[in-house]
């Protein structure tokens, strides 16, 4: 079901063309007798003014009006049938009809605007040079209001050459013709019917006439015929030539859009390559910033692991250190219990001393006794004081020690205070040195995208752009078309007008003529089906 259907939107299209290229050619010939009218009226006013140059005026006019009728019968000849109204129509969509329509565009939008402009000075100046000769008409008109005698018979002279130029151009349509053809088969059969009745009449004394005339009808309407046929067969070779023509310039046409098509889809794969390359690349920064923060993450990871190894070191040497002073503290008081027994030994021993003194002294109890008292009491003064001092020394190298171990705990404090500060320092400025890294990073993040986003922005309004004066374009054409159709309608009803009332100038001559009423009525009948009255078809 598909190839049908394609086909049938071939046909379709190429007729759509086919009526496209016509329109071109009829607007082509119309343009051209519209010039050799003016230069036929040009010619007329200057006659008006000048009536010594009349007699080879009267020949160019004559010449413009053969001219005339020549290119109306190339425009008639080359008239295409209309193509009647398919049955099995198709119904494409408005963005298939958009699609056709930008395919059939030749050149670009200057190119056009270029030609668009050029036509409408060409035809402002042609309508101003008619202006100008028609104002130079209504002048002379005007300059003599009095025609002389000579005058009003060229004016009369020129108006029946005008007048016969129009019935030829007039006597060339098909349908006028077909109506002479009707109007001289009425005529042929009124006169045999009167023939028959006069060979009722008369038919033992005219049946030799009667041959004789019959065999001149005969004649006269196979010469009528061959002279029709060659008249439809030159009429069919150059509707044929036409015809060839337009179907070559539709083959053109066609290679043309194949070459635009051809064109259009490499342009767009170049397009999508580009896309792609952008894209890799796109991705290929990704990674490439992915991997940038891996590295800066490890780093960041890395010097973390050194502060706290550092921090450990300090750790484990402030431990050592306090382990250091433990030992030596504990030493000291071992040092000083040990001290301290020894006095305790020695205490006992001259406890025990001077107990042993103090028996000598009671089995004495002489003269020595209070001798002995004096020495053992100096001596244990003597020991008191020897004890007080060491005590006193013991104290004072207790108090040193206790200072010096105090002042190297706060040097101690001090300097792990400072190497904290030092460490704290370093890490702060690690933090920041990292942190605007990251933020410079950052930053050029922001601006890459925002330069992206600021180049699809440019991209998506180019398009827009372009949308809108495509849709400004197609409908500056559909107004055109729509311009056109309104004129070739308003055309061919004055061309119906004009039919029509030769239709009826030729019926009344007819009529005229004396022929019977009823070939006049049977002729009037055949001719509404060739000629149809404007104002009695519906819209």
């Amino acid at each position: 079901m598909e190839e049908p259907t394609k086909t049938k939107q071939e046909q379709r299209i190429l007729q759509i063309i086919t009526k496209d290229l016509i329109r071109t050619l009829r607007s082509g010939l119309e343009k051209s007798l519209l010039n050799f009218q003016v230069f036929m009226f040009s010619i007329a006013g200057e006659a008006m003014k000048d009536d010594t140059k009349w007699l080879w005026k009267t020949d160019a006019v004559v010449t413009c009006i053969i001219h005339t009728t020549l290119y109306t019968n190339f425009h008639n000849a080359c008239r295409v049938p209309r193509v009647e109204r398919v049955e099995d129509t198709i119904a494409l969509p408005s963005a298939g009809i958009r699609g056709i329509i930008s395919k059939s565009r030749i050149g670009v939008s200057e190119e056009r605007e270029a030609l668009k402009q050029a036509y409408l000075k060409e035809k402002e100046a042609k309508m101003v040079n008619i202006g100008f000769i028609k104002k130079g008409i209504d002048e002379a008109q005007r300059e003599k209001p009095e025609l002389t005698e000579v005058e009003q018979d060229a004016q009369k002279r020129s108006k029946r050459i005008k007048s016969r130029a129009y019935d030829l151009q007039m006597e060339e349509e098909q349908e006028i013709k077909s109506l002479n053809k009707l109007i001289l088969c009425a005529k042929t059969q009124a006169t045999w019917d009167e023939q028959l009745v006069e060979k009722k009449e008369i038919k033992g004394l005219m049946d030799e006439e009667e041959r004789r005339l019959d065999i001149m009808m005969e004649v006269e309407r196979r010469r009528g015929l061959a002279d029709m046929k060659m008249i439809e067969d030159l009429q069919k070779k150059q509707r044929m030539e036409g015809k060839d023509q337009i179907y070559g310039q539709i083959r053109e046409r066609m290679e043309e859009k194949l070459n635009d098509n051809m064109l259009k889809e490499l342009e767009k794969e170049q397009v999508h390559r580009d896309q792609e390359r952008m894209n890799r690349e796109y991705q290929e920064a990704m990674e490439n910033k992915r991997k940038e923060q891996q590295l800066l993450q490890e780093e960041i990871m890395r010097i973390n692991a050194d502060v706290m190894r550092a921090k450990e070191k300090r750790m484990e040497e402030e431990k050592l250190a306090t382990t250091r002073a433990m030992d030596y503290l504990k030493q000291k008081m071992e040092r000083e219990e040990e001290f301290e027994a020894e006095q305790e030994r020695i205490k006992k021993e001259k406890e025990k001393e001077i107990t042993r003194l103090r028996a000598l002294q009671e089995r004495a109890k002489d003269y020595k006794a209070e001798q002995d008292a004096i020495r053992a009491k100096r001596s244990q003064d003597i020991s008191d004081r020897k004890w007080r001092m060491q005590q006193k020394e013991l104290a004072e190298k207790k108090a040193r020690d206790e200072a010096n171990l105090k002042a190297a705990r706060l040097a101690q404090v001090k300097n792990k205070e400072y190497c904290m500060m030092l460490e704290a320092n370093r890490e702060k400025a690690d933090m920041e040195r990292v942190l605007k890294t990251q933020l410079e990073q950052i930053a050029k993040e922001k601006e890459v995208e925002k330069k992206y986003n600021e180049e699809a922005q440019r991209h998506a309004a180019s398009l827009r752009q372009q949308v809108r004066e495509q849709e400004q374009v197609a409908l500056q054409n559909r107004r055109e078309r729509l311009k056109e159709a309104d004129r070739m309608f308003e055309e061919e009803r004055q061309r119906n007008m004009r039919l029509l009332e030769v239709k009826e100038r030729k019926l009344q001559e007819l009529k005229a003529t004396g022929i019977p009423e009823k070939y006049c009525v049977q002729v009037e009948r055949k001719s509404r089906k060739i000629i149809t009255d404007p104002r009695t078809v519906k819209a």
